[in-house]
């Protein structure tokens, strides 16, 4: 058996996981960088670019329908909505003093208690599961609008909402009080 026919494992992975590893390791450096910074707008740029990691590790996935509607709707439409929310409640630009309230190892505690909370309840949900390689591919559009448009209307319409009625808060905090108004 030559070197090429041989399968590989662990200790010799494929030019695409690589290229995952080091996409998710960008995205979670951009991820926390979000988090960690005291600079609103930063924290929305830093945001774009740890969802545009997300869309290139779908790629990576060969989920190209998931991609393209994680950079239409939440690079595209979300941040977007965020930045017009900074803008239109006169969020300061610069370093916000108030952006840090000093809970940092509370925070910190919290964050891996939800962490640690959510892998054990995904590892819980699917052990025993497993995928149907015959059947259509699972990020193809067929089979995520089936699922999208059978199981989770509900959410999806409860998030539109949602972001409606963000924007229209956003609207509502910006504008000036007239004299005598309440």
């Amino acid at each position: 058996m030559t070197l090429a026919a041989q399968a590989h494992g662990f200790l010799s992975p494929t030019g695409v996981e690589i290229a995952f590893l080091l996409v998710g390791l960008v995205t979670l450096g951009a991820a926390l960088v979000t988090v960690t910074t005291r600079q609103l707008v930063h924290a929305a740029l830093w945001l774009v670019v740890a969802l545009g990691g997300l869309a290139v590790e779908y790629l990576l996935l060969t989920a190209e329908f998931i991609a393209w509607v994680q950079v239409l709707i939440y690079v595209g439409s979300v941040v977007v909505l965020l930045l017009f929310g900074l803008m239109l409640t006169k969020a300061p630009i610069g370093r916000s003093p108030d952006a840090d309230s000093g809970n940092r190892p509370v925070a910190l505690a919290v964050a891996l208690a939800a962490a640690a909370a959510l892998v054990w309840v995904v590892v819980d949900a699917f052990r025993t599961t497993w995928i149907d390689l015959d059947g259509p591919a699972q990020g193809s559009t067929g089979v995520t609008g089936e699922i999208l448009f059978q199981h989770w209307v509900l959410p999806f319409e409860a998030l539109s909402v949602l972001l409606l009625a963000a924007l229209v808060g956003a609207i509502v905090l910006s504008r000036k009080n007239k004299e005598g108004e309440r």
